[in-house]
């Protein structure tokens, strides 16, 4: 059984890190938790909402957190067949402006579809969505402002179309697609596109001075997509499980995988910041972060998980700006890591197995690269070098004699066996490389093996 309860020590250094970002940032509340094993236990608050200490059942606007949900209402259509990643988006949304209807779903979700960031004046996030009536207004007249595919260009409008398309392929209003396939499977009972009691109004901190502005919470309409939504510490730890472990009833976890990857090319050798499918993509010191930030005017939020830990960090706070709210809840992510390590699960053998799977295990060559592949305690194929670095994938059974590979290189590819005529395995083929057992042991390798074998150096 997991352990539920956080170390004392840990607990205090949570809250030190979440009182010290209050208190430095001036921020009028703030709210944070941590999510261990698909549970939350950590929470702390800092801070009066409506003259009280602000609570796991407090709401608050979440902004771009928003368009994960979205992603995953997109993902969810993929997975039923009904589009492609790579269909453009006026194949299955004939409003769309025609600017964007040759963008594909999957650069919409990536923002690599060179949309602008933001709709015509005026401010979006400041005015009532009633100003941009029709799809047509959430783009400018300029609207390529790079090629489609090419470079990462964050666009709100790109996510306004992707949830009309969720509209229009459901039939329903995208609130009610939301409730039925997300916050209902995951019992989210306080995740809104408007406010309900009890939240948090939103305020702007003078940068000089410590008072307050009260921000507009405005109805965004068709831009609702891109940071609508408004929720509470409590529904979004349920939320951060989802995303670090999946949930058949809503998303695969193998689908949040794909999600998790970068679209776009990574900045630099050492990266910092990506995107994927939908989400945000956070290296933090060799731990790889994945959910999103968000901000509106008076809120900020951001949602991380760590999938390798079992973690997640949910900050929610009710001011425009002062602090880093993304820095923020990775602190308390690497925190809990640090101080409380996660304890690898049980080892166990396979309690049934196929024995002719034995013929696989065991080291291959790939030409003269030595390889190995493990059969694991969950039934896949884990392949990889003998030593050192390079090309790995897990390999999942796909019930027809082949495996499919699941991440690396090979995601994607097929591995076959091969065998002779009295059944013995001769090679392996994956993705058309052969792997024998022997360095170049088989007459079957492309190209043929020099007939005289291996030999010493020319004299």
């Amino acid at each position: 059984m997991p352990d539920m309860e956080l170390l004392p020590a840990t607990s205090r250094a949570l809250l030190h890190r979440l009182a010290t970002a209050q208190a430095e940032g001036r921020v009028p509340s703030l709210v944070g938790a941590i999510v261990r094993d698909g549970a939350p236990v950590w929470t702390g608050g800092r801070g009066l909402v409506g003259g009280q200490p602000p609570t796991t059942d407090t709401q608050y606007r979440i902004g771009s957190l928003t368009k994960t949900f979205v992603a995953v209402l997109v993902m969810r259509l993929r997975d039923e067949g009904r589009l492609d990643l790579a269909d453009p988006l006026g194949t299955h949304l004939p409003a769309s402006p025609p600017a964007a209807a040759g963008l594909t779903v999957a650069q919409l979700l990536a923002h690599t579809a060179g949309l602008p960031s933001e709709t015509p004046a005026p401010w979006w996030e400041r005015t009532d969505g009633g100003v941009r009536p029709e799809l047509a207004d959430l783009i400018d007249a300029d609207p390529v402002k790079h090629p489609a595919g090419r470079v990462f260009h964050y666009s709100n409008p790109g996510f306004a179309l992707l949830g009309a398309l969720v509209e229009l392929l459901r039939g329903k209003p995208l609130e009610q697609v939301l409730t039925e396939e997300i916050l209902t499977p995951l019992g989210m009972t306080r995740t809104s596109l408007l406010p309900q009691a009890p939240h948090a109004d939103g305020w702007a901190v003078h940068p000089w001075a410590d008072v307050l502005l009260p921000e507009p919470a405005t109805d965004t309409g068709l831009m609702a997509p891109a940071g609508q939504l408004w929720s509470t510490v409590e529904d979004l730890c349920r939320f951060a499980a989802f995303l670090g472990a999946g949930d058949p009833a809503v998303l695969a976890e193998a689908s949040l995988a794909q999600m998790r990857v970068p679209a776009s090319p990574l900045d630099g050798p050492v990266w910092d910041l990506s995107y994927g499918l939908g989400m945000q993509l956070k290296n933090d010191g060799g731990r790889m972060l994945s959910g999103h930030t968000g901000s509106m005017p008076g809120f900020l939020c951001t949602v991380w998980v760590s999938p390798a830990d079992r973690l997640g960090g949910v900050v929610l706070a009710n001011a425009t700006s002062g602090i880093s709210i993304g820095a923020l809840a990775a602190d308390l992510v690497r925190i809990t890591a640090e101080h409380e390590p996660r304890i690898p699960d049980t080892w166990t053998p396979l309690e049934t197995y196929d024995p002719a799977l034995l013929d696989l295990a065991g080291p291959w060559y790939v030409g003269p690269a030595p390889a190995l592949i493990r059969l694991r305690a969950d039934g896949d194929l884990e392949f990889g070098p003998l030593t050192g670095a390079g090309r790995s994938s897990r390999m999942k059974a796909r019930g027809d004699g082949t495996w499919l590979g699941l991440e690396g290189y090979y995601a994607g590819e097929t591995l076959r066996v091969v065998r002779d005529a009295a059944g013995a395995v001769t090679h392996l083929d994956l993705g058309s490389f052969v792997l024998t057992r022997q360095p170049y042991g088989s007459d079957t390798v492309p190209g043929g093996v020099d007939p005289l074998g291996w030999r010493g150096g020319p004299a």
